[in-house]
């Protein structure tokens, strides 16, 4: 018992605290991921945006001729534009891509509107007014939006816009994604944008999500409408350098079984080799009570056999420890000094002499 209850206190101390450990490494493993994952789709829009920004410096709006010229070239180079154009102060299309929309109006569009203030990024959305303009698909064209001012001589004078085809950011999304850790991509209203078939375009309404824009980075563990424990990492934002903000957020999150198996592997691996470690403890220690207790049951007997008769069989010649050897001893010498005074009263004073 002074063994095993300090050995088994000790254990699970171990064993909690490697647990601790364990979920911790997970939790910085998929923050990595997180951070990771917001970055390179980050990086990938920021070059979009970049063409659109740079354009919005080169064209001038008092010359439609150069205009359409650097449309026509920035959508042939560029194919992730569905659509790219140019409208003058009363939203009014003026040069576009293909000449999709020109001399529609689109003065009610959102990224028109802001884009007259100032450089914008508009969250994905269905095709509107392009819709009658595109080919027939089997899934709704859905697009997100960047725009930015065109100044004149110090002054507004229209917006670019560009329309690119969601489906580029939910390939780039894909190839983010490794078996057993899903990363979803959330709007400002908490829907789903990327993520598992079961959630895609639906709000989630869990803690994570609800902290989503409102935290810096943070992990925990929670249950998700699945029924299932998840750790899960949220990474607040989705920007890099100057570019618009979407309002997206990233959360990253992986089973809790599955997290954990490894670790939970290697507790019972602890606990089966301390088990043996405590068999085989036990083991050595019955032996070794058996090596002490066998000369000193022998020596017991013999002490016994004296008072019955002294002159029977003598001690046995102990020698497996010192003080056994010299009991022995002293059995054999008392047995001798018996057998010398065999009428000896042996309830005696001890004070007197032989």
């Amino acid at each position: 018992m002074l063994i095993l209850v300090p050995a088994m206190v000790t254990a699970t101390i171990y064993t909690a605290l490697l647990q601790q450990r364990g979920e911790q490494l997970q939790f910085d493993a998929l923050r990595i991921r997180g951070e990771l994952s917001s970055a390179l789709l980050a990086r990938r829009l920021y070059g979009v945006w970049m063409d659109v920004a740079r354009s919005a410096q080169l064209i001038d709006l008092t010359d439609l001729k150069n205009a359409r010229e650097h449309i026509d070239f920035l959508s042939r180079l560029d194919g992730r534009y569905t659509w790219l154009g140019v409208a003058d102060l009363e939203g009014n299309i003026l040069v576009a891509k293909d000449g999709m929309l020109e001399g529609a109006s689109v003065a009610q569009r959102p990224w028109f509107r802001r884009g007259l203030v100032s450089p914008t990024a508009i969250d994905v959305h269905a095709a509107q007014l392009l819709a009658t303009q595109l080919p027939a698909a089997r899934e709704p064209y859905r697009f997100i939006d960047l725009a930015a001012p065109l100044h004149h001589a110090g002054s507004v004078a229209g917006v670019i816009g560009a329309h690119l085809d969601w489906k580029w950011v939910a390939e780039g999304m894909d190839s983010l994604q490794v078996p057993g850790v899903d990363v979803l991509l959330l709007s400002s209203d908490r829907t789903v944008l990327f993520g598992p078939p079961d959630l895609i375009n639906k709000p989630l309404n869990i803690g994570s999500a609800l902290a989503a824009s409102r935290v810096t980075t943070a992990s925990l563990r929670e249950r998700w409408p699945d029924g299932r424990d998840y750790f899960t990492v949220i990474v607040p934002t989705v920007g890099f350098a100057n570019l618009p903000s979407f309002g997206w957020s990233l959360l990253v999150r992986q089973s809790a079984d599955e997290a954990l198996a490894s670790t939970r592997n290697l507790i019972r691996s602890f606990w089966s080799s301390f088990g043996a470690c405590v068999i085989a403890t036990l083991a050595l220690l019955l032996c070794a009570a058996q090596w002490l207790r066998t000369p000193l049951r022998r020596l017991s007997n013999a002490a016994e056999a004296l008072v019955h008769d002294a002159s029977g069989r003598p001690p046995y010649p102990e020698t497996r420890f010192n003080e056994a050897a010299r009991l022995s001893d002293a059995l054999a010498r008392i047995q001798s000094k018996l057998m010398g005074h065999p009428g000896r009263n042996w309830t005696q004073s001890p004070d007197r002499d032989d």
